[in-house]
């Protein structure tokens, strides 16, 4: 909206200037062949600046440009012998075309080069310094409205592409946020269960009891990261210290590594405990994954101000390399974040020593409903600093008139002090961004504004003596509601040409008068309302960034329940399994603990995954998966899929992730006994459907769950449609259609 607003204004305005300049032609008295000549030169002055200089997206480096300068140069200049009244509001085109095309070092010499040139070319004319003076301060503020109106929309753009960017950074940051939680939590989490999976296929047979209890910690684990995915999908998890010390103590028995640990600290606030309990939970998982420890040592001690955790091994050799891992470095940066640190070393006596140092109550957390990004606003500045020079620019011009058309004892006096009072109004109230005015206070401005600029001329019967009506009819635009504020602009352009014509001015005059008015109250109005769009578009696209952020936590949200609930839903029904298996089959039980093992390692792959992107899921292992898994919970399955080479793999992708969800859900909320999976394709659609016969009261609320919803809209953004409901089989299906193409 803003560019358009702003091409139809620049259009609106520069037509004035050129207006203006053809009617001193006319004035003249020329000859048909030299008003057309003129009229020629001033359209293609217009042409140029409308369609090579203000256009947006205009490359104002190429030589394209700067031919097109060279041909400005020559309209403006050369036809000044034979119009040379009309032609001194033309170098203004070439003064602020010259600030959008050249380079930085010399656009501004040139644009005062070419101000001071009217002067010069005008002295050849008129005589009277303040006239001079006008037509030098006249280019140089046609210039800059010229170069302010191109170059905002510009600006716009820019902003729009910075503000993306940022966008973009949010979301990145959001996913590094994940990827902490992801590894801290369920990395913890999964190898805890191949460590376990692994210590129970050895005491299976020898050791039944012991085994039995290994699975019991292994179901409450699995269970608890289950939890732990809805956790960070959510928010960020509160850990308790106190069951990741009895978790960290159980895990490194396990392990076959001696631990003692000693806790003696004061009460944490949440956040700190959390940290605390993080950075236990990453000291012993780099302990299991990256070192060959026979001893561990876990102390946590603190005073009324700190907190702080030493975890001391001796399998330094082999864990020195995992300093370079992430999962230091995210202890780092939770540490660092409440104000604490985090130092890993290796000690003289060759063992690994972990030390973390929290405040007990650290700063608040900035709560912040959106991300606020402080980036530089040039454009806000750049806008603010063009309109305060463009008003003062039209004050020195109407001042330097004041001096130079004959007035009345104190006319000139009198209508000084309406102008400085206008440009005040002007600056201090009207265009100031974050003035609000009641609707009374607004007419109150408007009123001190009519006051400035028709008292002077009223009185001293002098049009000239006006000041810059233009500053009232765009400042009633501005303040008075939109229909009302137009209404007033239009009438103080008409009221401007009244007063002209009663005060005896000639045709020439009076259009002067109209397009002036008209101009400096639409340079005026532009300019504040394309800086107030400049704002607006910033806080915008603030607002874009977090809803970015938003939907990048849907995505992991998705994600971690498409994968890891998967995962974990199965390496939970095989423990139970096992467990019922562990006395009457060993053998089976060690079969289904090896398939533990196996899913728990791809569960840990799947955690690097979702951190970094989203996983492409292989639909032939997926279909083979779950016929595995429901043969493993006494579900007689069967499967039929037509050959799928023809379909993309976005498709494929999403085909097996609702494989998974439906065949999850089954686990989950039926109690199914029979099973059929059938994915059948024609030349325009691939059709998917997961029938079984475990209809129960959880298992139709389940539809309304996350999964079902998470479904839809992957399938829906493929242009297809998912149903899941009853049959009048009285069974449940489970329903996806994808366009193929």
């Amino acid at each position: 909206m803003s560019r358009r607003l702003a091409y139809v204004v620049i259009s609106v305005v520069f037509a004035n200037y050129l207006g203006n300049a053809f009617s001193y032609v006319l004035n003249a008295g020329p000859t048909p062949a030299r008003a057309a000549a003129a009229l020629v030169c001033l359209l293609l002055i217009g042409y140029l600046q409308l369609r090579v200089f203000s256009r947006p997206g205009s490359d104002l480096r190429s030589g394209r440009a700067h031919l097109a300068l060279g041909v400005m140069a020559g309209l403006v200049y050369a036809p000044v012998p034979f119009f040379p009244n009309a032609w001194h509001g033309m170098p203004g085109f070439l003064a602020g075309s010259a600030l959008l095309v050249l380079p930085r070092r010399v656009r501004w010499l040139v644009f005062f080069a070419v101000a001071l040139s009217n002067g010069a070319i005008r002295s050849l004319y008129v005589s009277d310094p303040a006239q001079l003076a006008y037509y030098v301060v006249q280019s140089m503020v046609a210039g800059l409205v010229v170069y302010g109106l191109s170059r905002l929309p510009t600006l716009v753009a820019e902003l729009e592409t910075a503000r993306s960017e940022l966008a973009d950074l949010a979301v990145s940051q959001e996913r590094l946020r994940f990827a902490r939680d992801l590894h801290d939590l369920l990395g913890f989490s999964l190898s805890a269960i191949t460590l376990k999976v692994e210590l129970t296929c050895r005491l299976i047979g020898t050791h039944t009891e012991h085994a039995v209890r290994e699975l019991t910690e292994i179901l409450s684990i699995a269970r608890e990261a289950l939890a732990d995915v809805r956790a960070v999908a959510s928010s960020y998890r509160e850990l308790s210290l106190a069951d990741e010390i009895e978790s960290a103590r159980s895990v490194l028995t396990a392990a076959g590594v001696r631990a003692t640990i000693e806790t003696d600290h004061p009460d944490l606030s949440p956040r700190s405990r959390t940290v605390l309990a993080t950075v236990l939970r990453e000291g012993v998982t780099n302990l299991l994954r990256h070192s060959e420890a026979t001893r561990c040592t876990i102390t946590i001690s603190g005073t009324d101000r700190l907190a702080s955790i030493d975890i001391v091994n001796d399998g330094a050799l082999a864990e020195t390399g995992a300093r370079r891992g992430s999962g230091l470095s995210n202890l780092t940066t939770r540490t660092s974040a409440i104000g604490g640190s985090l130092v890993a070393r290796t000690t003289s006596g060759g063992t690994y020593h972990l030390h973390a140092e929290v405040p007990v109550e650290p700063a608040p957390e900035n709560h912040a409903a959106a991300p606020r990004f402080s980036g530089p606003p040039i454009a806000m500045r750049f806008a603010q600093v063009l309109i305060t020079a463009v008003v003062v620019g039209y004050a020195a011009m109407a001042m330097t008139l004041v001096t130079y058309y004959p007035a009345r004892s104190a006319g000139v006096e009198v209508a000084a002090i309406g102008i400085v009072g206008a440009a005040v109004l002007v600056l201090g109230v009207v265009i100031r961004p974050h003035v609000r005015l009641s609707l009374s206070r607004r007419v109150l401005v408007l009123a001190g504004l009519a006051f400035c600029v028709f008292v002077p001329p009223l009185v001293f019967a002098n049009p000239y003596l006006a000041g810059v009506p233009g500053f009232l009819a765009g400042a009633g635009a501005l303040l008075l509601p939109r229909r009302a504020g137009w209404i007033a602009f239009f009438s103080v352009v008409a009221l401007q040409g009244v007063i002209y014509s009663a005060l005896g001015e000639n045709a020439v005059a009076i259009a002067y008068g109209v397009m002036a008015t008209t101009n400096h109250g639409l340079v005026l109005y532009a300019l504040t309302r394309l800086r107030s769009m400049v704002n607006q578009l910033h806080e915008a696209r603030e607002e874009l960034a977090a809803a970015a952020v938003t939907q990048e936590r849907l995505r992991f949200a998705r994600d971690l329940h498409d994968l890891l609930g998967y995962s974990l839903s199965a390496i939970t029904l095989k423990s139970e399994l096992t467990h019922r298996l562990l006395t009457a089959d060993p053998d089976r039980a060690r079969q289904e603990l090896t398939e533990v093992l196996e899913i728990s390692r791809q569960a840990l792959a799947d955690v690097r995954s979702v951190a970094l992107s989203y996983r492409e899921l292989s639909f032939d292992e997926e279909a083979r998966s779950a016929r595995a898994l429901l043969s493993a919970a006494d579900i007689d399955v069967t499967v039929r899929i037509d050959a799928c080479d023809r379909l993309s793999k976005e498709v494929k992708v999403t085909l097996a992730t609702v494989l998974r969800e439906g065949v999850t859900n089954l686990l989950r909320h039926s109690k199914a006994g029979r099973c059929e999976i059938v994915v059948s394709s024609s030349r325009e659609l691939v059709t998917m459907d997961i029938v079984n016969d475990g209809i129960s009261s959880s298992h139709q609320s389940s539809r309304d769950g996350s999964g079902i919803g998470n479904l839809t809209t992957r399938v829906r953004a493929l242009g297809g449609d998912l149903q899941a409901g009853l049959t009048p089989e009285h069974t449940y299906r489970l329903r996806a259609e994808i366009p193929i193409a």
